[in-house]
C-alpha cells in the first residue's frame, strides 16, 4: 500500500507503507519528512455526510457570474457540491449611493457653517470637519446599509438542500477577518481567521475550533515564492498562489490547495496527507473556498 508524503516545498510523493513512520528526505528541497503510517479503517474519522467522505475535491469557479459561484467535483469530475456567495449588488450600489448623500448633507452643513463663521477663527476649523465629516458619513452609512457576504454550500444547484454555511461575522474587518462555519443545523463546527497584515509577508488563515484553539493553519507554500509573487504578481500563472495546510502544533502537512495552470479558475484540495480525516472535510473544504474568494484570487 503506498503512502503519500507531502512536503512544506510544495512537492508531494508516494514511498512503499513500509517507511511508515521514517525520516524520508524530499527529493526537491531535501527537507526531512516523516512518513505517516498506514492507518487502520476503524481509525478514519467518518465525515458528517458521504458527499464529504473523500480525501480530494475538484473547485471550479463559474464564470460571468455577478456573484461568486463555484462547482465542486470529485476526483473523477462528478459534482457532488455547489457552492454560492452573492455580491448583493443592488443593495450594496444602494449603499454606496445612500453614502454619498449622506456624506454630501454633512459637508454642505458644515459648509454653510464655515462661510457664516468667514474671518473668524471658526472658519478654517468648520471647513476641515465638512471634509471629514463627508467621509465618516460616506462610510457610516454606505457600510451599514451594505450586505454582508456569506457563503453557502448546497447540494446542488437546485439550492434545496444546504450542506454548510460560511458566515462574514463583521462587515467592517480593516485588519482581521473572522467568519463562521455552521452545518445545516446552524451548529458552529469551526471559526476561520486571518489578519490582513500577514499578508504583506505570506498569507496565511487559521481554523479554528468553536472554542477559539486554533486547530490548523493554511499558508502559501513557500515564503520565497510568496515573495516573489509580492514583487513579480503572478507572472502569466507561473507564481500562481497555491497553499499547504498544516497542524497548529507542528510543521506537518495534511493537505494542499492548489491553482490548476489553465485560464479558467479551477482549484485542487488534495487532503490525502491526512490519513485519519481528523480534518473535517466540511470545514476543510470551506476554507477551500475562503482561500480562493476570500483572497480576491
Amino acid at each position: 500500500m503506498a503512502v503519500r508524503v507531502s512536503c512544506q516545498c510544495g512537492t508531494s510523493y508516494e514511498l512503499k507503507d513500509e517507511f511508515a513512520g521514517r525520516l524520508v528526505k524530499c527529493p526537491q528541497c531535501a527537507r526531512e519528512n516523516r512518513v505517516a503510517g498506514v492507518v487502520p479503517a476503524a481509525a478514519v474519522t467518518p465525515q458528517a455526510d458521504p458527499v464529504f467522505d473523500r480525501d480530494v475535491f475538484l473547485l471550479r469557479q463559474q464564470l460571468l457570474r455577478i456573484s461568486e459561484k463555484y462547482d465542486v467535483a470529485d476526483e473523477q469530475g462528478n459534482k457532488i457540491v455547489f457552492v454560492e456567495r452573492p455580491a448583493h449588488l443592488l443593495r450594496n450600489v444602494g449603499a454606496i449611493l445612500a453614502g454619498l448623500v449622506a456624506g454630501g448633507a454633512v459637508g454642505v452643513v458644515f459648509g454653510m457653517l464655515s462661510d457664516m463663521a468667514k474671518g473668524t477663527a471658526y472658519e478654517g476649523v468648520l471647513g476641515v470637519l465638512a471634509v471629514i465629516g463627508f467621509f465618516v458619513a460616506l462610510f457610516a452609512v454606505g457600510i451599514g446599509l451594505s450586505a454582508k457576504r456569506h457563503v453557502t454550500f448546497y447540494r446542488d444547484e437546485t439550492k434545496r438542500d444546504k450542506l454548510l454555511e460560511v458566515l462574514q461575522d463583521r462587515k467592517w474587518q480593516p485588519i482581521t477577518a473572522t467568519y463562521t462555519v455552521r452545518d445545516r443545523t446552524g451548529r458552529t463546527v469551526a471559526l476561520l481567521w486571518k489578519n490582513y497584515l500577514y499578508n504583506i509577508i505570506r498569507k496565511r488563515w487559521y481554523v479554528k475550533a468553536p472554542d477559539g484553539t486554533t486547530l490548523y493553519m493554511a499558508k502559501e507554500d513557500s515564503i520565497i515564492l510568496s515573495l516573489l509573487r509580492r514583487l513579480l504578481g503572478p507572472l502569466f500563472g507561473l507564481l500562481r498562489t497555491n497553499f499547504i495546510i498544516v497542524r497548529s502544533d507542528s510543521d506537518d502537512v495534511v493537505g494542499e490547495f492548489n491553482r490548476k495552470f489553465t485560464l479558467l479558475d479551477r482549484y485542487v484540495l488534495d487532503l490525502k496527507a491526512d490519513r485519519a480525516r481528523a480534518l473535517d472535510r466540511r470545514v476543510a473544504l470551506a476554507l477551500g473556498v475562503m482561500l480562493d474568494t476570500g483572497e480576491r484570487r
